[in-house]
């Protein structure tokens, strides 16, 4: 029985020696665990009297809750520091309190600092831009747009577009499909792989300043008179055209307006090309819109080719072109860069040669070749609305071939083509690449500079063109809601009221609707807010008069027939202005001239003339006549005085007094104003201090109109 005695005293010890662990202070912290935690060693210390026996404190000390036997036995928690040693284990109710309201209830909170939580705001999906191709995979779409692949696949189902796996390749039609119903923005990139690659010939587009004799080059070119034909003799549209070189070579021109209003024109000329030539007039030299035009090549990487106009006019200096061009970072051949510059005369037709062979020597190092099987890749260089063909659209083949009978989509418009014709007016059935073409055959005028895809059947167009719609009047609107937000803000503060005018713009095609309307949100001022609240291709209508009836707006004509003498009559009638103009620069005056008259103005005080004080009259005061009344009798040496008008009184230069006039004679006679060099006896009201010498002013408020003002660059604006 001994070694039973001798074992069980060890298992006490081992028992006792875990009251220090952190294991048994996180059981007793817990009130349940407390309990029978509590009771199993306090059965065990009662079965280890020679334990106990050796210790400072007893059984009933180790759990009598006081302070020195709770510390020197273990860490517990505050419910076992509460019991007593009498009182039974276990869980027990709270006692209710009785309610005590607390005081300062009503007291306003307390003001704290906020302290904002550095959380970033989630990117939308509408700001996102992702790159698709063809082949692109499922898989591949869901990475790139975030989206799960089963999302993607529900959105292929809908349109009806059944996928084996996630990894099965997909036309770029059905990628943008889900891409726009998952609600990212997408960039197409074309392949130029194919199994049939030829050399194409070079797009090249002929920039520069206005009046510089671009168009006349490119009648010397192509032995036509297109200039003469233009109206106010500037070019007011983008051309596009095939010249056959006397070598042989066909070269695609394109023709670009020089004036300042055109610059989207520009932009989209300098997008499409191959090769940009540089026209410069060596009488004028570097001018704004050359140095734009050097800019819009340079953002579209495209070589640089000088060719300097007018070297037959007596004033002409081609070296002083030449160093202007260089100061501006053109590095020419013959200061050791690479842009060639030749010297040509477009009415004498001298250097047409050397610009040739300078196009072709730089469209063989570029090496320019393209596929011609496959579907078309275009360009949308123009858009028209013709009264019996209904929309035609000029464009320029970028790859493949364009046949009739095919099914595209430009923009957010889809037709099945209908009829192609080349810059010649002639019939063809097919457009190969660098090959400027008029399609005939869309539902609707798509804009200017619009990619055309062609697309397998109807029914594909119908669908692409119902989501671009749905997607670009999202992007309007959300446009529209961040630009009235700073707006919203601007109109809580003290910002004076600005006039609104209503414009409805009418134009020829599709560019110059664009160029007008971005030319009239020029001439906005802090006065008067030009707002454009319809634009459109094609004659004036009944609808149109309609429209500008109900919002008090003018309508604005650009390059179209004038309205019938009905609809004409009904706009008089209806009090509405119809503008009309051939000629970019007539049409902004006239603009800016109707700008001026609406615009309220401000208010702006002025000297309107100044009396020097010869001598002091008095007259003496009655109980009828009223006070004393001092008279200063005075002669105008500049303008006039007017009785209306305030007046100032200056001693030996300095403002002395300001008031207004309480009497104005001249020979005794009560008058209105007195002109310069006639003699007057004027009284200001509350002063009676006059001295001879001294210099009254008369101060009117006058009204000052804004400006229009014109550079030399063509480019206009509003100064108020």
């Amino acid at each position: 029985m001994a070694w039973r005695e001798l074992g069980r005293k060890r298992i006490y010890m081992n028992t006792f020696r875990t009251l220090n662990t952190s294991s048994f202070r996180r059981v007793v912290g817990s009130s349940y665990g407390s309990t029978y935690t509590t009771q199993f060693v306090y059965a065990s210390a009662r079965c280890m009297p020679d334990l106990i026996s050796h210790s400072s404190i007893g059984v009933d000390g180790l759990f009598s809750g006081t302070k020195e036997g709770g510390i020197r036995c273990f860490h517990a928690s505050p419910a076992v520091w509460a019991r007593r040693g009498d009182e039974p284990f276990g869980l027990k109710t709270p006692k209710k309190e009785k309610y005590i309201r607390r005081e300062g209830r009503n007291q306003p909170p307390v003001e704290a600092r906020y302290v904002p939580r550095n959380v970033k705001a989630p990117k939308s999906n509408s700001d996102k831009t992702v790159e698709i191709f063809e082949g692109m995979t499922l898989d591949e779409l869901a990475k790139r747009t975030g989206k799960s692949v089963s999302s993607l696949q529900d959105i292929l189902t809908n349109v009806g577009e059944k996928l084996e796996s996630e990894f099965e390749p997909l036309s770029m039609d059905i990628v943008e499909l889900a891409a726009m119903e998952v609600g990212v923005n997408v960039k197409r990139l074309h392949s130029a792989e194919g199994t049939e690659i030829v050399p194409r010939p070079p797009v090249v587009t002929v920039m520069g300043h206005v009046d510089h004799g671009k168009t006349s080059l490119l009648d010397a070119l192509r032995q036509t008179s297109v200039a003469a034909r233009e109206a106010g003799g500037i070019t007011q549209h983008l051309g596009a055209f095939v010249v056959v070189m006397p070598s042989g070579a066909s070269i695609t021109f394109l023709d670009t307006p020089g004036h300042a209003a055109f610059s989207a024109m520009r932009a989209r000329g300098a997008a499409v090309t191959d090769i940009v030539v540089l026209v410069v007039a060596a009488d004028d030299g570097v001018m704004p819109q050359t140095l734009e035009a050097m800019s819009h090549a340079k953002a579209a990487k495209v070589p640089i080719i000088v060719a300097i106009n007018k070297c037959d006019k007596p004033g002409a200096n081609p070296e002083k072109v030449k160093l202007q061009l260089a100061s501006e970072g053109l590095l020419l051949e013959e200061m050791g860069g690479d842009v060639q510059v030749i010297e040509v005369s477009a009415l004498q037709k001298s250097g047409l040669d050397n610009l040739e062979e300078a196009l072709l020597l730089q469209a063989e190092m570029m090496d320019l070749k393209a596929r011609i099987d496959g579907p078309a890749q275009a360009y949308v260089v123009e858009a028209r609305l013709d009264k019996g063909r209904g929309p035609l659209i000029t464009t320029i083949v970028k790859a493949g071939t364009l046949t009739c009978g095919q099914h595209v989509v430009v923009g957010s418009e889809w037709g099945r083509i209908r009829a192609i014709k080349d810059m010649a007016g002639r019939l063809t059935e097919r457009a190969t690449p660098a090959m400027p073409v008029e399609i005939e055959g869309l539902r609707g005028l798509p804009m200017s500079g619009d990619d055309v895809i062609v697309v397998h059947s109807e029914e594909r167009a119908r669908m692409l063109s119902s989501g671009r719609t749905r997607k670009s009047e999202e992007n309007r609107l959300r446009r529209k809601l961040n630009e009235d937000i700073p707006s919203t803000l601007e109109s809580s503060e003290e910002v004076p009221q600005r006039v609104e005018m209503p414009v409805i713009v009418k134009a020829d095609v599709q560019g110059t609707v664009q160029a007008v309307t971005d030319a009239l949100r020029t001439l906005n001022s802090s006065q008067v807010l030009v707002n454009v609240v319809h634009v459109g291709v094609g004659p004036i209508s009944q609808s149109d008069v309609d429209l500008a009836q109900a919002c008090d707006a003018c309508i604005v004509g650009f390059n179209i027939k004038s309205p019938p003498i009905a609809l004409s009559q009904a706009a008089t009638r209806a009090s509405i202005k119809v503008i009309l103009h051939r000629v970019i620069y007539h049409l902004l005056e006239d603009i800016g001239n109707l700008i001026i008259e609406k615009a309220p103005g401000t208010f702006e005080t002025q000297v309107a003339g100044q009396a020097e004080v010869l001598n002091i009259f008095e007259v003496k005061g009655s109980k009828t006549k009223g006070p004393d009344v001092k008279i200063a009798g005075c002669r105008v040496v500049e303008g006039f005085v007017a009785r209306t008008g305030t007046m100032r009184l200056l001693r030996s230069g300095e403002v002395v007094f300001e008031g207004l006039c309480a009497s104005l004679k001249r020979e005794k006679q009560d008058v209105d104003s007195v002109k310069k060099g006639n003699e007057c006896g004027l009284v200001i009201n509350d002063w009676y201090d006059f001295k001879i010498g001294d210099v009254i002013q008369c101060l009117e408020q006058v009204v000052r109109k804004p400006k229009f003002i014109k550079s030399e660059s063509g480019a206009v604006r509003i100064e108020c």
